[in-house]
């Protein structure tokens, strides 16, 4: 007989008690935060870069917080937020300005874009405040705990979720997050990873999930359908009742997690949803994988889990366990690549590396935890270097050879200014040109057919020389960074072909104008 989860998680949260007294000291360096970049369907749609490129600040306060949202130019001005200490509500009101829309009870991502709010120091715990994302874009949650979020009793926050997407969100990573409750919905409590309401492409990586009645959702109702494409590997899912995640319509892709002590039920693919399942560990749970609670059948694909110690029940007309010998029933296609560490070294890979306070650790692909790497931004290569790396750009002053291929390709973009045209970058004329509505925004150059394309040239209207700062180079097809960095100039990259390509401004010192944007075979 299953236990009361107040009981259940009477020695967790005096674990939990300890390290919140302690708190966590950082093995990375500040600047580190977000080296190793978005990964699964977060690179998608564009990709998620936060607030790469723009202004970042330091914030001890939910306050300070929103009021480095409410500061900036825009409401798509790109941003970075350093956190650290205690955030709760005794220190979060709301603040009022033309670039944000907060709330006192909870930090409010509303209406925004290209933000990202990193733990950083000592740590940053958000103490039963939730993260509410609405009608919002390109936002990165980094190296954070979110504790103990309440929909009722006293005080409340965000509906009870650590945190919570609706209403039109895309491009969300979420990343060495720890989000964790203190019991089920009787005790308060309601989901930890929440997505509804048309919310696509995130990612949830490396990050602990613990201690709750309901870990996620994905659909706040059978009907709610228009959610998916999103990506969970290398999370621990632990003391968890059901929802790890519930998946309602769409497609979500669940790789090297570790499932641990899911009491009731775990991923549960539902009314026409597609899971794809590959290389985790369950362990010591009921019911991993299936349709429960529903006749409305969703379907999965599954290859290299393990199943340590886990049961099944007997299927019924709202029961469709897919054990004891899980098969698959559908397929699903991945768009984006990724590399799987073997199921059997999970459990340790994974604990060395999710949640907060982990030094941003991530997995090599073969059962190794790495430090990651500095990231392509780096100004300089090292001292020792003998060679640029294939992928550094080369001198801007070392022109292109060969035809320009954007000459009679179609163009389009995701932002444009009035009285520009996505044209004016492919038209050979320096007079003419693209800008975005704001400081960021996307250009790109198309065929019918499949292009070579080894080298592009991002060439500035006159007056307006410098104003590009941080960018990336994009295959959409695939959603492949090809390159990133800073300034217009030439832009070489390994040889790709590719229908589409994409230049995306992440962050400028004034309004771009770019007059032409070349590309080149070689």
């Amino acid at each position: 007989m299953r236990r009361p989860v107040a009981l259940r998680l009477h020695a967790a949260l005096a674990t939990m008690a300890v390290a919140a007294a302690t708190g966590v000291v950082l093995s990375m360096p500040e600047a580190a935060a977000a080296a190793s970049g978005a990964t699964g369907y977060a690179t998608q749609n564009g990709g998620t870069t936060g607030g790469a490129g723009g202004q970042t600040v330091r914030a001890t306060t939910g306050t300070q917080i929103h009021q480095a949202l409410c500061g900036r130019a825009s409401s798509s001005t790109p941003i970075t937020i350093e956190v650290e200490g205690t955030i709760n509500h005794g220190n979060t009101t709301k603040v009022s300005g033309d670039s944000c829309s907060t709330a006192a009870d909870k930090i409010e991502l509303k209406q925004i874009s290209n933000v990202t709010i990193v733990g950083v120091g000592n740590g940053a715990v958000f103490d039963q405040l939730g993260i509410h994302i609405r009608e919002s874009s390109n936002i990165i949650i980094q190296n954070v705990t979110v504790r103990n979020v309440k929909k009722s009793g006293s005080p409340t926050s965000n509906g009870g979720d650590a945190i919570g997407m609706e209403s039109g969100v895309r491009n969300v990573w979420v990343d060495h997050a720890t989000l964790e409750a203190s019991g089920g919905e009787s005790e308060g409590y309601d989901g930890l990873f929440d997505m509804k309401d048309d919310t696509k492409y995130v990612t949830l990586s490396y990050s602990t999930l613990r201690n709750s009645g309901r870990g996620g959702l994905i659909g706040s109702s059978e009907s709610d359908r228009s959610n998916g494409y999103v990506t969970f590997h290398h999370n621990l899912y632990e003391n968890i009742d059901s929802r790890a995640p519930l998946l309602r319509g769409g497609i979500a892709h669940m790789y090297n997690n570790h499932y641990k002590s899911l009491n009731e039920s775990g991923i549960n693919s539902r009314a026409g949803a597609k899971a794809k399942v590959d290389n985790n560990y369950f362990e010591d749970s009921k019911d991993v994988l299936g349709t429960f609670y529903t006749d409305q059948a969703g379907s999965w694909q599954v290859s290299g889990n393990i199943y340590d110690n886990v049961t099944w029940s007997e299927p019924g007309e709202d029961n469709n366990p897919a054990g004891p010998d899980p098969q698959s029933n559908t397929t699903v296609s991945i768009p984006y690549p990724y590399t799987l560490d073997d199921a059997s070294c999970v459990p340790d890979v994974v604990s060395s590396t999710a949640g907060a306070g982990k030094g941003l650790r991530v997995s090599d692909g073969n059962c190794s935890p790495q430090t990651p790497t500095p990231g392509p931004s780096d100004p300089t290569p090292s001292p020792t270097d003998p060679t640029p790396d294939p992928t550094d750009p080369p001198d801007p002053t070392d022109p292109p050879g060969g035809t320009n291929l954007s000459i009679g390709a179609g163009s389009d973009g995701t932002s444009k200014a009035d009285g520009t045209s996505y044209g004016n970058v492919r038209d050979g004329d320096m007079s003419t040109y693209w800008s975005p509505a704001g400081s960021t925004g996307s250009v790109s150059v198309k065929w019918g057919s499949a292009t070579t394309v080894s080298k592009i040239n991002i060439r500035e209207a006159a007056g307006s020389e410098g104003t590009i700062g941080s960018y990336r180079v994009v295959d959409h097809g695939t959603g492949a960074v090809l390159a990133s960095g800073s300034g217009a100039g030439v832009i070489a990259f390994p040889a790709v072909s590719l229908e589409k390509i994409t230049f995306q401004i992440t962050g400028a010192s004034g309004t771009p104008k770019v007059a032409e944007f070349e590309t080149y075979a070689g």
